[in-house]
């Protein structure tokens, strides 16, 4: 398995280039892009996505997949037809981008039943968004194959997809290789175990984030540092080398108040010991 870092780690204010020195110093082999303004736009040129790419090859990374955040902008379930559509633009563009980056794995969240922080979210009815979401990537999955490009659905804090077994019906039903999970097993803390939904997802995992989570809080600020909550990383790593996955493993970690750039090698620290490295 291979570190990757996502670039949600770094502030604002670092540049690509230096995001990408960074890494590299810290002992990363891969970074995860994300996809928003202000670091690489859903519109990029391929000329600016070529060019990304050389940056990266240049210092020896790969750009282990895509992650974006406007998906909590643009629900893919929701009741606006004008959102819905927004959302599986979004997706098309990421395809798109991955191919000229050499990333073969996008992040999705498959649209949300209701969003936890934002107080004035819709609500929609648990089968209304299963089927939505369900007819989006089944439509959209050509657009993956013909890329050779993964999506990979995220379990995340949008109150769908609660269960493994679900999810694994999910991407069973439409069955296009190019579909599968990026499990996040931070995410997993408040409804289950990482190491269960591990081994029942199996080979369905394309893409693993790494965070850590302290259940005893139970909200957004129960997250925390790797190796500063309660994941048990022995089961996880047992379980991953298990279902066989040699990918990338990508901390989703975020920037320290005072000195930010410290937590980009604490975190390739964290991850040598999570990894059997030290």
């Amino acid at each position: 398995m291979k570190k990757s870092i996502n670039l949600w780690a770094f502030t604002p204010q670092t540049t690509l280039e230096n995001c990408l020195d960074i890494a590299k110093e810290a002992g990363f082999e891969g970074v995860e892009l994300v996809v928003e303004e202000g670091r690489v736009n859903p519109k990029e040129t391929e000329e600016r996505l070529k060019e990304i790419r050389r940056e990266a090859e240049k210092r020896s990374l790969e750009i282990s997949s895509l992650a974006t955040g406007l998906f909590w902008k643009f629900n893919l379930v929701s009741d606006n037809p004008k959102l819905r559509e927004e959302a599986e633009n979004l997706i098309r563009d990421m395809l798109r981008m991955s191919s000229l980056l050499g990333a073969d794995t996008i992040l999705v969240v498959p649209g949300a039943v209701h969003i936890l922080w934002e107080t004035q979210s819709e609500i929609i009815p648990y089968e209304v968004a299963y089927k939505r979401a369900y007819q989006s990537i089944e439509k959209l999955v050509s657009e993956a194959e013909r890329y050779k490009v993964n999506i990979g659905i995220e379990n995340v804090w949008n109150k769908l997809f609660l269960s493994p077994m679900e999810m694994k019906e999910f991407i069973d039903d439409i069955g296009s290789p190019y579909l599968g999970v990026y499990f996040d097993v931070g995410n997993v803390l408040t409804i289950g175990f990482p190491e269960q939904w591990i081994r029942i997802l199996g080979k369905r995992i394309k893409k693993v984030h790494l965070k850590d989570f302290r259940t005893a809080v139970g909200n957004l600020e129960g997250f925390v540092g790797l190796l500063e909550g309660d994941v048990n990383w022995p089961e996880v790593m047992k379980a991953l080398k298990e279902i066989g996955y040699d990918d990338f493993l990508v901390a989703e970690v975020f920037p320290y108040k005072y000195h930010p750039e410290a937590l980009i090698y604490n975190t390739s620290t964290s991850m040598d010991f999570i990894m059997g490295r030290r």
